[in-house]
C-alpha cells in the first residue's frame, strides 16, 4: 500500500512540479522541495521559451521559473547580513525571475540563468533599500553599488588586519581603508565617509508613545529647537519684509522716471503668464539708445537703490 501511495506521487510530481512546492510550511520545507525540482536541459528551455515568446504560453513559464527557483535561494543567502527574513528575500527574487522569465529571448545565445541573475538582484537590492532603514540610505545608481560593496569590502578588511587595527575594533574605517575604497569602486572619499556614516547608523523614533505608566515619554523631538519663533529670528523676518515694502518703494522713489521704468520692468514686473517684463533690447528700441547703454543706467539705478535702503534700514 504504501508503495502504491509513493509510486502516484512520484507520477503526480511528474506531471504538475509544483506538487512537490508545498503551499505552508516552514521556510526549510520550501528550500527542500525547490532543490528536488527538475532542471531543464538547453533544448527544453530554449523550446519553453519560444512557446512563451511566440504564443504565451503560460505553462511554458511555469516549467522555466519553476526550474530555477533554487537559484533565487542561492542568491538571498548572499544577502542574510542585512538582517532581513530570508523568506521575504526569496520571495522579492522569485519577482525578478518572473520578470526575467517574461523577457528572457532564447535566441541570444545565453542560458536563462545568466540571463535571470541580473533581475533577481535586482529586485532583492530593491527589495533591501526599501525596508533595511525607514530612510532610504542609497538612492542614486553610484549610492546603490557603494551601499552593496561597502559592507562585503569592511568584511574584507576585517578579515586581512584581524584585531591588530583598532579601527577594525571599532568597526569603521580607517583613512586609509577609506581611500582603498574611494579608488576601487571610483567614487569620492567623501561619498565613502556618508555611506559610512549611514550604515553605522540607526533609525531614530523623534516622538515616543507613551510609556506603560501613561505618562508621556521624552524623545529628540523635545530638544529640537523652533527657529520660526526664536526672537533674533523673528525681528530680521520682520525687516526683511518691512525693506521688501516699503524699503523698496522708497529706493524707487530715490529714481527719475527713466531709471525707475528700467528697473521695475527688469527686475519688478511679472505678466499673468509668469514671464518677466522687458528685455534689454525691447527697453533699447522704445528709448532709442543702445542695450549696453539701458545696461549701463540699470546698474547705476541698482546702486542708488543700495544706498536708500542701507540709509533706511
Amino acid at each position: 500500500m504504501n508503495y502504491q501511495t509513493g509510486t502516484a506521487t512520484t507520477a503526480l510530481a511528474t506531471t504538475n512540479p509544483w506538487s512537490l512546492v508545498p503551499p505552508l510550511g516552514n521556510l526549510d520545507a520550501y528550500i527542500s522541495a525547490v532543490n528536488r525540482l527538475p532542471l531543464l536541459t538547453l533544448e527544453e528551455e530554449q523550446d519553453a521559451a519560444r512557446k512563451l515568446r511566440d504564443s504565451g504560453d503560460v505553462e511554458s513559464a511555469g516549467k522555466l521559473v519553476l526550474s530555477h527557483l533554487r537559484l533565487v535561494v542561492s542568491i538571498s543567502r548572499q544577502y542574510l547580513g542585512y538582517g532581513l527574513p530570508q523568506g521575504d528575500l526569496i520571495q522579492e527574487g522569485n519577482v525578478g525571475l518572473m520578470k526575467a522569465v517574461k523577457r528572457f529571448d532564447p535566441d541570444q545565445g545565453v542560458r536563462l540563468v545568466s540571463y535571470a541573475m541580473h533581475w533577481i538582484k535586482a529586485e532583492i537590492h530593491e527589495y533591501i533599500l526599501k525596508n533595511w532603514r525607514m530612510v532610504k540610505v542609497a538612492t542614486t545608481k553610484a549610492q546603490r553599488k557603494l551601499f552593496f560593496n561597502l559592507r562585503s569590502m569592511k568584511q574584507g578588511f576585517k578579515a586581512d588586519a584581524g584585531a591588530l587595527d583598532d579601527a577594525v575594533v571599532r568597526d569603521t574605517l580607517s583613512d586609509h581603508q577609506i581611500g582603498i575604497v574611494a579608488e576601487q569602486l571610483k567614487v569620492k572619499r567623501e561619498d565613502v565617509i556618508e555611506m559610512e556614516t549611514r550604515l553605522s547608523g540607526g533609525d531614530v523614533m523623534l516622538d515616543p508613545s507613551p510609556s506603560d505608566d501613561g505618562e508621556q515619554a521624552f524623545g529628540p523631538a523635545a530638544w529640537l529647537s523652533d527657529a520660526a519663533h526664536e526672537p533674533t529670528a523673528m525681528i530680521e523676518s520682520r525687516q526683511r519684509d518691512v525693506l521688501a515694502t516699503d524699503g523698496i518703494a522708497t529706493a524707487l522713489e530715490a529714481l527719475d522716471d527713466r531709471s525707475r521704468r528700467i528697473v521695475e520692468e527688469r527686475w519688478l514686473k511679472v505678466n499673468d503668464d509668469g514671464s518677466g517684463g522687458m528685455t534689454l533690447h525691447e527697453l533699447a528700441a522704445e528709448y532709442k539708445v543702445s542695450a549696453e547703454r539701458i545696461r549701463q543706467i540699470e546698474v547705476a539705478a541698482m546702486k542708488k537703490m543700495k544706498k536708500a535702503l542701507a540709509a533706511y534700514a
